[in-house]
């Protein structure tokens, strides 16, 4: 698996998330565009920090997650934490989310994100990279130079 793209599996994602193994509910196309939908967030590229069957299992969890959102949103319930409310004048106010960023809050709203959360900080626990000479990831140049 290393090298190259990631193919999505769809028997595999099954065994891997039982709650998605009915054939009726969760059809192969609507786990297949899902899949696709997930490769917006996590790239099926096998390279970097992430590869081999940690990449597909990240892209498996973010499937998951985006699966389970749907059916959230389709149950007719809101993702959030409502502190307060009034009827007359409608008037609600929400808690903020206890993380650090908006990506982090949206992961830990079903525990396949949390999951793809605790992948990524673990894959990525010095930060990831982007661009540049390889170098410019370290705290010194190639030869000891600082920059």
């Amino acid at each position: 698996m290393m090298g190259g793209i990631i193919q999505f599996d769809v028997s595999a994602f099954r065994l891997s998330f039982p709650a998605f193994a009915n054939m009726e509910t969760y059809p192969d196309a609507s786990l297949l565009a899902s899949w696709d939908a997930a490769t917006c967030y996590v790239s099926p590229q096998n390279y970097g920090y992430l590869q081999g069957e940690s990449r597909a299992r990240a892209l498996n969890l973010m499937t998951a997650h985006l699966v389970a959102l749907a059916d959230i949103v389709k149950a007719g319930q809101m993702p959030s934490m409502v502190s307060a409310s009034t009827v007359d004048k409608v008037a609600v106010t929400l808690t903020p989310p206890p993380v650090k960023s908006q990506w982090q809050w949206w992961l830990s709203l079903t525990p396949y994100g949390q999951q793809l959360l605790a992948l990524l900080s673990a894959s990525a626990a010095g930060g990831f990279y982007i661009g540049g000479l390889p170098e410019g990831s370290g705290f010194r140049r190639v030869h000891g130079i600082y920059p």
